[in-house]
């Protein structure tokens, strides 16, 4: 989408450069180097410059500079007869600052133009797609269960992050790899199924009528609570501290042997371990499907945690590692300010960082990548920068370019979630109570029979307002979810943004009904961007000021999803999409549409709602968020 300050910025530097050879002076200005702000009140323009930076090479005060400048760009041939892409303005200095007001008649054709299909939506250009990663392939690794339990709500975060991020990263033309690690061994694994061997009984998830994933954590809930229990014993008959008596819990020590069975190739125990893994990855695979979120490939741990083990023997044999006293061997990274790191135990086993080391390594191999971004809670901050230090001491050229995308912890009003209590907020069971609490707000405003399905709208509604809620904040803050504030349909929320949509779209087809024109005479108009092409004459008067802030809000699309997939981060589409909403709710209120001054006034505002939508649309995808025709 068109960027004005672009050709401004290389009209500054022209008149800074300009005034340098004047003086004498050596050094010279790029376009690039200049800063392009918004000024902080809409009568001061459009566009504004600083002058501080130049002082000290031209020897001048920055107002100074700023009237040298803007007397300059008034002289200059062109400001009022743009090229393609551009639009004209004039310049002005205020204080330190050179202020440009464009010409907003000629900028609203320009951004309409450069939004709208030529003939009809099948004939639309992309929107936010800014090209800035285009060639680039990257990987991006998020999710991450564990097989002992169901997705809960700080998956929920993790999850809808990790897919927003990818489709940010492919709308600026990266290559993107999704893909997820399953945790299916280890001793949590285990503590499930030996509940379920104890006590099952033969039951299935088909048989109590759950999903294979609540189904099996519940059997992992059940083993704490008896290993609660005969810890509580121990402390009480035998004196021990708590510490000493859950690990002689006669039940961990069972859990323990069917871990030793399970690597030792048991028959009985593997056949038991896919059985149950098959039934809670099925049962995460719906929840995934449900929010909208998938993969290009599936990781299992199982299949990898061996593969670290050769690369660290490789770097002992560099001399990159050393062998403790014991027999370990350790990575020194006191000089990264890291300790030392035990990378392989004294018997030879690995621990999470080996296999995190190959399986970087063995997913590099798999599918080359530019980039590998792990989506994973702040909690694990020195484990990634250890990890990522290893890896470029054993001198993988590409491990200069992982990311750990670093998330807070998501907290309820009553505390802190915790997974072995069964105190954490499962992910199917919070989906389904806000979308009965959308679907209880559909049915107390009568709106069943305008939305068509309730229920699935009442589905997206609840998706919209959670995935809102996760991503409108910046990912490295921790987060206190709100359910009912989530599901509000006033104020920054997803169901706001998914009601303005709902508004467009009406307004959208009564005109394409044909909806009476009274200042038309009676007549009726076309629907928008199927009479000619956007670049029709009616656009050169959306000049009031709603419309103008609504259009102004329309061309930084681009450079927002540029923004957050540089920065990778989805709070920064989210605050623009909340950003476009209250704009096109001002210009509503302000700008009657169907029933404009004139048809061709009416035209254009169609054409501007029709441009709204289309952006509305495009970014609502980018956040996971289900667009409704009707609400």
């Amino acid at each position: 989408m068109i960027d004005f300050k672009e050709p401004w910025k290389f009209r500054v530097a022209a008149c800074l450069n300009a005034l340098l050879e004047e003086a004498g002076l050596p050094g010279a200005v790029d376009a690039a180097q200049v800063t392009a702000e918004l000024p902080p009140r809409p009568e001061m323009g459009d566009i504004g410059f600083p002058m501080f930076g130049y002082a000290k090479a031209l020897r001048k005060g920055p107002p100074q500079i700023a009237a040298a400048v803007a007397q300059r760009l008034a002289g200059l041939e062109g400001l009022t007869d743009p090229g393609a892409g551009e639009a004209a303005g004039t310049a002005a200095a205020e204080g330190p600052y050179v202020n440009i007001r464009l010409d907003r008649g000629g900028a609203a054709a320009a951004i309409l133009a450069d939004t709208l299909p030529l003939n009809g939506p099948a004939d639309g250009k992309a929107l936010g797609r800014p090209g800035t990663l285009a060639g680039s392939r990257i990987m991006v690794e998020f999710s991450s269960p564990n097989t002992n339990k169901p997705l809960h709500l700080g998956h929920l975060r993790n999850d809808i992050l990790g897919e927003s991020v990818s489709r940010i990263l492919a709308a600026c033309g990266a290559k993107v790899r999704k893909v997820c690690v399953i945790n299916d061994r280890g001793i949590h694994i285990c503590k499930s199924m030996l509940t379920y061997r104890e006590e099952g009984g033969g039951r299935t998830p088909e048989s109590e009528g759950v999903k294979g994933d609540h189904f099996v954590g519940g059997w992992y809930v059940a083993f704490n609570r008896r290993l609660k229990e005969e810890t509580e014993e121990l402390v009480r008959t035998r004196g021990l501290s708590p510490e000493e008596a859950e690990a002689a819990a006669p039940v961990l020590g069972r859990a323990q042997e069917l871990l030793r069975l399970w690597e030792a190739g048991d028959r009985e125990t593997a056949a038991l371990w896919k059985k149950m893994n098959a039934w809670a990855i099925e049962g995460m695979k719906a929840t995934y499907r449900r929010t909208g979120v998938s993969f290009d490939q599936y990781y299992f741990e199982s299949e990898t945690y061996l593969k670290g083990k050769e690369e660290i023997l490789r770097g002992l044999e560099k001399g990159v590692f050393y062998r403790a006293d014991d027999g370990a061997i350790v990575a020194d990274l006191e000089r990264e300010k890291l300790d030392k790191k035990v990378l392989l135990r004294s018997d030879g086993t690995s621990i999470y960082i080996t296999q995190d080391i190959g399986l970087a390594v063995y997913r590099n191999r798999d599918w080359p990548f530019d980039r590998l971004v792990y989506v994973v809670g702040s909690e694990q901050q020195y484990h990634f920068k250890a990890l990522f230090t290893i890896l470029e001491k054993l001198g993988f050229p590409w491990a200069k370019n992982l990311y750990h995308l670093s998330y807070g912890m998501v907290n309820l009003p009553e505390g802190k979630m915790k997974s072995r209590e069964g105190t954490v907020v499962d992910a199917d069971d919070l989906l389904d109570s806000l979308r009965d609490m959308a679907l209880e707000e559909i049915r107390d405003k009568d709106r069943e029979e305008a939305v068509g399905d309730p229920v699935e709208t009442a589905e997206k509604i609840a998706l919209g307002a959670l995935h809102y809620f996760l991503l409108s904040v910046s990912p490295s803050k921790d987060m206190l979810f709100d359910p009912k504030e989530s599901l509000s349909f006033n104020g920054n929320t997803g169901p706001y943004l998914q009601y303005m949509g709902a508004r467009i779209s009406s307004t959208l087809r009564k005109a394409a009904a044909g909806a009476e024109d009274p200042a038309a005479g009676g007549g009726k108009t076309a629907n928008p961007g199927e009479t000619g092409h956007p670049a029709r004459a009616g656009h050169f008067l959306l000049t009031g000021d709603s419309e103008w802030e609504l259009l102004k809000v329309l061309a930084d699309y681009d450079g927002t999803v540029a923004a957050a997939a540089a920065n990778l981060d989805p709070s920064l589409l989210g605050a623009y999409l909340y950003s476009l909403s209250k704009a096109f709710s001002r210009f509503y209120h302000d700008c009657p549409i169907l029933q404009a001054e004139t048809p061709a006034l009416r035209a254009a505002r169609l054409d501007l709602a029709a441009a709204v939508l289309r952006v509305l649309k495009d970014a609502l995808d980018l956040v996971c968020i289900p667009f409704l025709e009707s609400m």
